[in-house]
């Protein structure tokens, strides 16, 4: 199963979803394969840079020369013989000749073997970069982050900021869910939760915002099958918090899917007021009507419809229009680790030209006086502080302060101004970036 989910990865598909397809085929896995399954493909992913510096130390074939099948079966291996201490090396080393094998590569057995066994035998001597030799090659090794991006960040937020970004992506986070208190108490969530055994803590910042663990699946849990909590990480709360919808707005939430942030703008609303969550096809707008299906969200509605093409209905409309926009993703690195190796000063460019024809569209559907909230899920400055001093310079829109709106610790110098830059291993969430705006 591993290899099958690496392989698809490489193929292009995302981590999350390759893994999730793959395990709800096989429901009944016991909890720990389903644990192991997941914990060697999401290591192999997250570490893969120091596991291919590992593998090229020790082999003669070089990582970007081999099979897909044979590197894949190597670095899942490599990943158990360094990370997973439960999982014996004999037993790792002879997994993996044994799926050459299956897969075809039977002249490749000797090759695996070898390799996977010195590797056993010697990887507590093998030497890693230098920090003072080469401070670039040094991270990008030990935290396994390509030196393009390593050199970004250096660039941006300077050496101690960028190491504890690095470490951050690298920490096994537990999954944040939201309780959704305007209609249930929060003690009869928390109650319900820890009936079925499930661990409960507290999330930083927000006091509706809770980190759960300890359970196989989620949609074996009655709070989220009820409509009592949302998955949805704390950054992304935090839009709906800064957006301060009062009971009757008319919102438009134009890159909406999966709907976590439309159906909060919802609840804040006590159901009043309508929430156009929408997106660009389909099969997106399919995922936000099944969470409103799943909450009974009265006031949101779904429906497709492409954010960079001018809907002239929707023209001044808008109390609040919220464009959390297409991104880089480099803030969710940690959750979605393919990210870093697919990321190219080309696709960085395109992306900037996509969200300035969304906020060019944006802008035209706030109301005189209303609002517009920009947001996105990364730490590149070209698509947050610049595409926001690109806005206002276009549009007749003002920054406005979000101190009224956040909670005090996150108060600072950007959010009296109006902008808010989180970022992983500084503050205690994903990497996220929000802007308020005040139509002229």
């Amino acid at each position: 199963m591993v290899l099958e989910i690496l392989l698809e990865i490489e193929e292009g598909e995302h981590s999350h979803i390759a893994i999730r397809n793959a395990l709800s085929k096989y429901q009944f896995l016991p909890k720990q394969d389903r644990a192991f399954v997941t914990r060697v493909c999401e290591g192999t992913l997250e570490y893969r840079i120091l596991i291919d510096y590992i593998i090229d130390s020790f082999s003669k074939v070089k990582v970007d020369k081999m099979k897909p099948v044979i590197r894949e079966i190597l670095r899942s291996a490599v990943y158990q013989l360094k990370f997973m201490d439960s999982v014996p090396d004999s037993a790792v080393c002879n997994e993996a000749v044994k799926l050459a094998q299956k897969k075809g590569f039977y002249n490749l057995k000797p090759f695996v073997n070898g390799v996977l066994r010195t590797i056993a035998r010697q990887m507590s001597e093998l030497e890693y970069p230098s920090r003072e030799e080469n401070l670039l090659r040094y991270l990008s090794v030990k935290y396994s982050m390509p030196e393009q991006l390593v050199t970004r960040w250096l660039n941006d937020y300077g050496e101690e900021t960028t190491e504890k970004m690095l470490a951050d992506f690298l920490e096994e986070k537990p999954m944040t869910v939201r309780f959704r208190t305007y209609l249930n108490s929060g003690e009869e969530i928390l109650k319900s939760l820890k009936d079925q055994g499930v661990k409960v803590e507290q999330a930083p910042y927000l006091p509706y915002a809770h980190y759960i663990s300890g359970f196989n699946h989620i949609y074996m849990l009655d709070a989220f099958v009820q409509g009592k909590i949302q998955v949805q990480d704390v950054s992304s709360m935090l839009v709906a918090e800064a957006a301060h919808p009062e009971k009757g707005d008319y919102v438009i939430d134009l890159c909406a899917a999966p709907g976590g942030k439309s159906l909060h703008l919802g609840d804040k609303m006590e159901g009043y007021g309508t929430v156009d969550a929408r997106d660009v096809s389909q099969y997106k707008v399919d995922l936000i009507e099944d969470n409103i299906q799943r909450t009974g969200s009265i006031n949101v509605q779904a429906k497709v419809q492409d954010a960079t093409v001018f809907d002239v209905e929707s023209e001044c409309r808008a109390d609040i229009v919220l464009a959390d926009v297409p991104c880089s993703g480099y803030g969710v690195i940690g959750k979605k680790p393919e990210i870093k190796y697919r990321a190219t000063a080309q696709k960085q460019e395109e992306i900037v030209i996509l969200q300035r024809t969304i906020l060019d569209r944006a802008a035209e559907y706030v109301k005189p006086r209303g609002v517009l909230i920009y947001s996105t899920c990364t730490i590149a400055k070209e698509e947050n502080e610049e595409n926001m001093m690109w806005f206002m310079n276009n549009h007749p829109f003002k920054l406005e302060s979000l101190d009224p709106y956040l909670p005090e610790e996150l108060h600072s110098e950007t959010t009296a101004l109006g902008y808010l830059q989180l970022l992983p291993g500084v503050h205690k969430t994903d990497g996220f970036f929000i802007a308020r705006f005040r139509r002229k």
